[in-house]
């Protein structure tokens, strides 16, 4: 499904609650989206900014995910290393309507 810039990933229900699932996409490559307990969907760049390690085989825990290299934390709103680490996942757009994941698709960086 695509509307106007975004494009259908998945299910809400396809991610576990502090969980993550992995899409391929073409705009931008390998797409961690996490899902915390209280059902807001994130989403960044499956690589962690220490040493590219998958954020997605991480510990979600609030609104963050530990990385499983190095134990990095990154905010997922933001994708700003936890200090006093430095360093910042790429955020992707995204937005959930009636159950469905979207992804920007569209010009956002």
């Amino acid at each position: 499904m695509r509307t106007a810039g975004w494009t259908e990933v998945c299910r809400l229900d396809d991610i576990p609650r502090q969980g993550a699932r992995v899409v391929a996409t073409p705009k931008h490559g390998q797409v961690a989206i996490f899902r915390t307990l209280d059902d807001t969907a994130f989403a960044l760049e499956d690589r962690c900014p220490h040493k590219g390690g998958p954020l997605s085989q991480g510990i979600v825990h609030g609104h963050a995910v530990t990385c499983p290299l190095h134990s990095w934390v990154i905010d997922l709103g933001s994708g700003e290393a936890a200090a006093p680490d430095k360093g910042c996942a790429r955020r992707i757009p995204v937005r959930v309507e009636d159950g469905i994941v979207l992804l920007a698709s569209g010009a956002q960086p």
